[in-house]
């Protein structure tokens, strides 16, 4: 077992969260169901209570933990895609399963998960700072999902 596994909070439906996941994004697969030994406060013995699983290599754990707390921007997954198609590819299947656009490459997955499907070329040019990052950041601060040869063409400065 991981030293460390990212714990996050689902109302009821983290199995099917994980499986979404597993079947989206590459390294990813679902490793065990726990079920409730007992009746606990947002379930019956015998529902799934924790689910084992991993997002592009980064152990994690879901817990059916009823609908107290909610997942918000302050904590997201960040994807780094190649192109403009894994690009597509990422965003079209959360949002298009049930999620929702927000700015700057971030988007929600219908359980409230925050994702960032950022192209390496967006992360290369913020890297480079100066006049690069400068115009790469200005190019990227009004897209929704982000447009790659948008991205590029600010960074040959056009």
């Amino acid at each position: 077992m991981s030293k460390a596994t990212l714990c996050l909070w689902y109302n009821k439906d983290a199995e099917e969260a994980a499986n979404f996941y597993a079947a989206t994004f590459p390294d990813s697969h679902v490793t065990a169901v726990h079920k409730a030994p007992l009746d606990y406060p947002d379930g019956k013995a015998g529902d799934a209570l924790t689910v084992e699983f991993t997002v592009c290599g980064i152990k994690c754990i879901g817990l059916n933990g009823g609908d107290r707390f909610k997942h918000s921007e302050a904590f997201s997954i960040q994807i780094a895609t190649e192109d403009q198609a894994e690009t597509d590819r990422y965003w079209n299947a959360i949002v298009g399963n049930g999620g929702e656009e927000s700015m700057c490459g971030w988007c929600k997955d219908k359980w409230g998960l925050f994702w960032q499907i950022t192209p390496r070329v967006l992360t290369d040019a913020m890297a480079q700072g100066g006049d690069v990052a400068k115009r790469a950041f200005e190019a990227m601060f009004p897209m929704r999902k982000i447009d790659v040869a948008t991205i590029e063409a600010a960074v040959r400065g056009g």
